[in-house]
């Protein structure tokens, strides 16, 4: 079997691999073998293929971890909008109690509403922030 066609199955076998898996380092890896493909087909020699798929390979692995350190990440799924609805919505908190819960009334329910530690609560209008178990952690608007 010819050495290209060897880069190639592995590149089309790493491909198949990360879409059961979901890791996407496998197709930075794929792209360091179709890279050694091509490098094959040029008539590089074997150590040569095995370098250029190291390179290329391990340099987009290295490349796609540094863009997703960069990139802010997404807040938890407790505390993101695009996740849940009553994210950023607000309530009118009338009274806390002493145990730091207060009950508030909103979307036609009863709710238990919690502040941050170390916030002093006062009644008013606040906005959630995000929920925690079936409370809502609520900041002052």
């Amino acid at each position: 079997m010819a050495e290209t066609t060897v880069w190639w199955l592995l590149t089309g076998g790493a491909i198949a691999i990360e879409l059961l898996t979901g890791t996407f380092y496998l197709l930075m890896l794929a792209i360091g073998m179709a890279a050694a493909a091509l490098s094959a087909h040029a008539g590089a020699s074997g150590v040569v293929q095995l370098v250029v798929a190291s390179i290329v390979g391990g340099g987009a692995v290295v490349a796609w971890h540094l863009k997703k350190m960069r990139s802010p990440s997404e807040p938890l799924a407790q505390a993101n909008p695009n996740v849940n609805m009553d994210v950023g919505e607000t309530v009118m908190v009338t009274a806390w109690k002493p145990d730091g819960t207060a009950d508030v009334n909103y979307r036609g329910a009863h709710w238990t509403a919690i502040h941050r530690p170390g916030v002093s609560p006062s009644a008013g209008l606040h906005r959630v922030a995000e929920l925690v178990g079936n409370r809502l952690l609520v900041d002052k608007s």
